[in-house]
Parts: C-alpha cells; sequence; structure tokens
C-alpha cells in the first residue's frame, strides 16, 4: 500500500466555464498534519467539498485514491462511510439539542428498532473524553461556548470511526486558548493514527502544527512545503500564496496630527435586559478625525456590545451616560440615527448579519443608501450599475462581474462587498468588527491598504480585532476591554502583546 493515505490526481473542477480547480495533485501522508493554504477563492474548499463527495463523482475531472483504491464519491455519506469527516466554518449542530443528540445524529444507537437513549448518554461521555470535554452529554449545545462546539464536531466525527478529518478554517471564531487547546487536540490524534487536514489562513497556526502544507493559488498547486526541510516559513508561504513577497503585512501611513474628538462617549454603561445583567460598565472612550483606534480583548469581553450600544443600540439594551458626535449630544432610537450622524458598523458576522447571500454585488452595495440612487422611490438602475462598478474597482473585488451572487464570492471578496456597502453611506466614522476574520494574507493586505486610504482621506476607524498582530500593527491608539470594562488605554508605540494580555486577563 502506498505511503499515502490520500492522493487527489489532476482534480479539475469548472462551475460555468470557469475553472475554479486546474489538474490539482494532492498527496497526504498517512498519520500526519497537513495543512492546506491559499488566499480565498484558490481552491481550497472547492478541493475538500470535491473529496468529501459534495461534489460528486462525474462533476469533475481527475482520480482520489484514498488507502490504496480509486473511490467515486456521490455523496457525504459515501466519504464518511469510508472515514473521511470534514468539519466546516459554519459548524453544522442543532443548538436546541442536547450534546449527546448531536453527537449521534444521524448515526443513532439503536434497541431492537428503538433508539437506546442511555447507551447514547454512555456512549457521548465516552467520546467526549476523546477531545479531552468535560461537559454534561444532556447539556443543549446553544449552552455552550464556541470552542467547546467546536470540539463537539470533532468528537461526531470520532464517534464514526473516521480515519482522515478535516477542519475547514477551525479556528477562526476562537479566542487563543480555544485555538490552542484545539490544536493540542490535533496533535494528541496523530498520535492515535488519525491524518488531519486543516485549511487555515493564521499562519503561525500553521507553522505551528504543519507537518506539510500545500499551496493553492489561482486553482493550481504550487508546491507541498515540509516541516522537517524547514521549508514551512510565514516568508515562505506568503510568497507561494500571493506570488510574491509581502514584506510587511501591515502597510505604512505617514503619521500625521489628528483633528478633533468626533466621537466620544462618557460613563456608558448597558443593561442586556434579555440576559438580565449589566454588559459594559462606566465606558469612557474617544475617537479622534483621522484616527484609527483598536479595541483588543478576549471574547466575551464586551467589544461587540460596546460597538452596537453606539451604533443605535439594535439589540435595545437600556443604557447610560452620554454620547457625542462632532460635540454635540446624540440619543440614537435606531441604527438609522446612527446612520445619519455618519456612523456605519461593519459587523463581525458578514455571512448571518453583514450580506444578502443570495444577492449579486450591486444589490448588496446599493441597499445601504437606496435613497442616493432613487427618484420618486424608484431606483435608477443606470446609476446603481454605475455606483457598483465604482466599488468593485475601488475595493478590488475580484468577481466576473457586479451581478454575480454575493454567497459565491470568496470570504475576502465578501468582506470588500460588505465594506463597499458601508461607504455607499459616506460614513466619518467606520466601525470594523473582526475586519479580517477568516481571510486569508494577501486579502488582508487588501485590507489594511483601504482602511488607510480612507484614513487619508479624513475617516475615522474604530478596529475591534481578536488579533493582537492586527491591532498593534494598525492602530494610533488602543483600547483593552475585559469583563464589559475598558481596563486600559495605550498609545501604539508603547502597546506590546504582553501588556494589551495583561490588561485583558484583569
Amino acid at each position: 500500500m502506498s505511503e499515502y493515505i490520500l492522493e487527489m490526481d489532476q482534480i479539475t473542477k469548472e462551475f460555468s466555464g470557469v475553472k475554479a480547480l486546474s489538474n490539482v495533485n494532492f498527496k497526504v501522508e498517512k498519520g500526519e498534519i497537513h495543512c492546506l493554504v491559499g488566499e480565498n477563492g484558490a481552491g481550497k474548499s472547492t478541493l475538500m467539498k470535491v473529496l468529501s463527495g459534495v461534489y460528486p463523482y462525474g462533476t469533475y475531472e481527475g482520480n482520489i485514491i484514498f488507502e490504496g483504491e480509486i473511490q467515486q464519491f456521490t455523496t457525504i455519506n459515501d466519504s464518511e462511510n469510508a472515514g473521511i469527516a470534514i468539519i466546516y466554518q459554519e459548524l453544522a449542530l442543532f443548538p436546541d439539542l442536547p450534546v449527546y443528540e448531536n453527537l449521534f445524529i444521524g448515526n443513532e444507537i439503536h434497541h431492537k428498532g428503538v433508539v437506546d437513549w442511555n447507551n447514547t448518554i454512555h456512549a457521548a461521555k465516552k467520546v467526549l473524553e476523546k477531545v479531552n470535554l468535560k461537559v454534561d452529554p444532556e447539556r443543549l449545545v446553544k449552552d455552550l461556548g464556541v470552542g467547546q462546539q467546536q470540539l463537539i464536531e470533532i468528537a461526531k466525527a470520532l464517534s464514526k470511526d473516521v480515519k482522515l478529518l478535516i477542519l475547514d478554517e477551525p479556528t477562526a471564531a476562537l479566542n487563543e486558548d480555544d485555538s490552542e487547546n484545539l490544536l493540542h487536540l490535533l496533535r494528541e490524534l496523530k498520535k492515535q493514527g488519525i491524518t488531519s487536514i486543516m485549511i487555515s489562513h493564521k499562519l503561525k497556526e500553521v507553522i505551528s502544527i504543519a507537518d506539510s502544507a500545500t499551496v493553492l493559488r489561482d486553482g493550481n498547486t504550487i508546491c507541498t512545503l515540509q516541516a522537517s526541510k524547514g521549508e514551512i516559513t510565514e516568508n515562505n508561504i506568503i510568497k507561494n500564496m500571493v506570488g510574491r513577497e509581502i514584506n510587511d503585512i501591515y502597510p505604512k501611513r505617514e503619521k500625521k496630527s489628528f483633528g478633533d474628538t468626533i466621537l466620544e462617549v462618557s460613563n456608558w454603561s448597558a443593561y442586556d435586559t434579555q440576559l438580565g445583567k449589566q454588559i459594559l460598565h462606566h465606558i469612557d472612550f474617544h475617537v479622534k478625525k483621522g484616527e484609527i483606534v483598536g479595541i483588543a480583548g478576549l471574547m466575551g469581553a464586551g467589544r461587540t456590545e460596546f460597538a452596537q450600544s453606539i451604533f443605535g443600540n439594535p439589540k435595545s439594551y437600556k443604557l447610560q451616560g452620554e454620547l457625542k458626535v462632532d460635540g454635540v449630544t446624540r440619543k440614537f432610537k435606531h441604527t438609522s440615527d446612527a446612520i445619519k450622524a455618519g456612523i456605519a458598523y461593519v459587523t463581525e458576522d458578514r455571512k448571518g448579519d453583514g450580506l444578502f447571500l443570495t444577492q449579486d454585488i450591486k444589490n448588496n452595495i446599493s441597499i445601504g443608501n437606496l435613497k442616493a440612487i432613487s427618484v420618486s422611490h424608484v431606483i435608477n438602475e443606470n446609476e446603481e450599475v454605475k455606483i457598483a462598478d465604482q466599488y468593485k474597482k475601488d475595493l478590488t473585488i475580484k468577481a466576473s462581474s457586479i451581478e454575480q451572487l454575493v454567497g459565491n464570492l470568496s470570504g475576502g471578496n465578501q468582506q470588500k462587498v460588505s465594506l463597499g456597502k458601508w461607504l455607499f453611506i459616506e460614513p466619518n466614522i467606520l466601525i470594523l468588527d473582526e475586519p479580517t476574520r477568516g481571510i486569508d494574507v494577501g486579502a488582508k493586505f487588501e485590507i489594511y491598504t483601504i482602511m488607510n486610504r480612507l484614513i487619508a482621506e479624513g475617516m475615522s476607524i474604530i478596529m475591534i480585532s481578536s488579533e493582537l498582530g492586527e491591532v498593534l500593527g494598525m492602530s494610533d491608539r488602543i483600547y483593552v476591554m475585559a469583563e464589559g470594562e475598558m481596563k486600559g488605554e495605550l498609545l501604539a508605540e508603547e502597546a506590546t502583546q504582553e501588556n494589551i494580555m495583561e490588561l485583558a486577563t484583569q
């Protein structure tokens, strides 16, 4: 038998005449952790969907060889029966069901034709031990954290005797501790003989965990790098991913004096009536014209809640304190009031809250400011096309046309469409919540370049990010949040990862 558990040979996949994969070769050795990297749209997820049977045999060219035999998967069940399990970035769990039902759904334990719930709960405890997750299997999934839910997905795969585990951006929504726990688990599974393929944009994680790393670019295999040969370095990966070297992922901008304070909150507090608890406590915060202010903190620190509370309070928190825009005290009753005051908010959940995935680029961009292209409540379609084309060009959105459905774009290009929607309202203050989550290094550089251009044009940016490198690399000042409080304020030149984390864990 081959030393490879998986060989994908000359895989070609087309969509409407466009090649998403072109003669891709991909080989994975048994028992290794193999990372698959590349820019958004490079073909990583498409290749894994071919492997898992989402794109069935007959819809692509080339061969899949698993454990030495040519496979012809026509459904996901076929690949699962062969021992292949794929875990997507968007978790496929049922939040209102308990853990044990999620673990064995579709793979129920029966006794005389009836589901045996007692044995199911017992089996659930055993499989949870395999992923070092100490939770009551009878707890509802919605009551668990994102990191715990990710482990449940892996446990569900292990309950099916998985041989090859595929993880698509598994740490994208996790904090640093949960991310490290997940990587530790993959190392433990490797010791048990389980092979893993991990798609990731976090190069530090790739460097720390990968035995091998295959780079895709524009649907082509560029190279496979080996850790044993010292080939898996950040510069090497980036150069092969983007076809050029990016010596500094955080583009420099000229330092300049900032303008007057454009937004200020004083003694700002918020009470969440649904949760029945205080979530923001006596916050003082300000932003000056032409400034990028970063907000750092661990997940659950209250960063998004703070952003939403000043953007028209869509969650209907009970607010106290004072908010000033351009020196004028304001009280927003709705997000539309915040928009009229010149504030825009690019959500962290672009797929759930930021975009209409089943509509095209043109509709998604124009919807933010339909009044600007309407006469007597009728949309001027020629003007709509003109505006969308302009933002497609200005934001370098990679798409066949502005008629392309947003759901078919890569994560980086979806983020640019979301950004374009809000730039169309011509805000003075732009709140960016996790602006580069799930985006590759090339697209990150493009987003950062756009941010610098907006600042140069006089805009102010509030950036929430869980990536400390991003906060340090792009901010002029940094606030650190923990448990709904602002724990400290740092100038960029005095901030370090160490003093940020010290404040974030107070």
